[in-house]
């Protein structure tokens, strides 16, 4: 779906351009779905603070980028939930990318996740809006993937979803180039005990000479097993 990014290219002023200036390629009609959802964000965001990305250069770069990655990391009928969904990525666009599987927006603010209600129902996108933190969502859901982007430190997170591991088939992370002191904070505390973080992903992070990763955090085979990158 994506090669190396042109940076020498001008920045563009349509989605399907930019996609192309990114080397990201897609079929027409998800294009035009997301173009569909940008613009809807975008209306909404005027009334409230939902994205900082406000141009199709700044929508591809950095949001669509980011799902591509994921996208390609889902299983095929996968049961994914996107944690703290803000205006909806990476979720709703999981959900144009991969409509095989099925997508759960969650988010704690309930005028974002109204807000996301409306765009995901005025844009004709299949996936759920909850107004609820996951770990109540996994109170009562399995989740085989759970999306994460932009939520909290790693030691943050695994403290949230050490009770729920028996509902969560793994944590796909996005983080930048600090997650390696990251993963030694929470190692240094002991939450990594009895899981597995593997690197699945590393790309360009837009804007920037560092990289983006992926990474996948599952529950190890072996209980004593204390979490190293591949």
């Amino acid at each position: 779906m994506m090669n190396e990014i042109d940076t020498a290219k001008p920045k563009s002023d349509t989605l399907a351009a930019a996609l192309a200036r990114h080397r990201v390629e897609l079929p027409p009609d998800q294009i035009a779905a997301l173009e569909q959802y940008a613009a809807r964000l975008w209306d909404w965001n005027q009334r409230l603070n939902l994205t900082r990305h406000t141009t199709f250069e700044k929508f591809v770069a950095r949001d669509v980028i980011d799902s591509v990655q994921l996208a390609n990391l889902l299983e095929a009928h996968e049961r994914v939930l996107d944690v703290g969904t803000g205006g909806g990525v990476p979720g709703v666009v999981i959900a144009i990318l991969r409509p095989d599987v099925k997508v759960v927006l969650c988010e704690s603010v309930a005028k974002k996740a109204k807000a996301v209600t409306s765009i995901v129902a005025e844009a004709g996108i299949a996936a759920q809006v909850h107004h609820a933190r996951a770990e109540a969502l996994l109170d009562k859901q399995r989740f085989d993937s759970l999306l994460i982007r932009a939520v909290a430190p790693l030691a943050k997170l695994l403290t949230w979803f050490k009770p729920h591991w028996d509902q969560i088939g793994r944590l796909l992370v996005i983080k930048g180039p600090n997650w390696v002191e990251e993963r030694g904070e929470a190692r240094h505390r002991g939450l990594f005990k009895g899981l597995q973080l593997r690197k699945r992903a590393t790309y360009p992070l837009a804007g920037s000479d560092s990289k983006s990763v992926v990474l996948e955090i599952k529950l190890a085979q072996d209980a004593e097993i204390t979490a190293e990158d591949d």
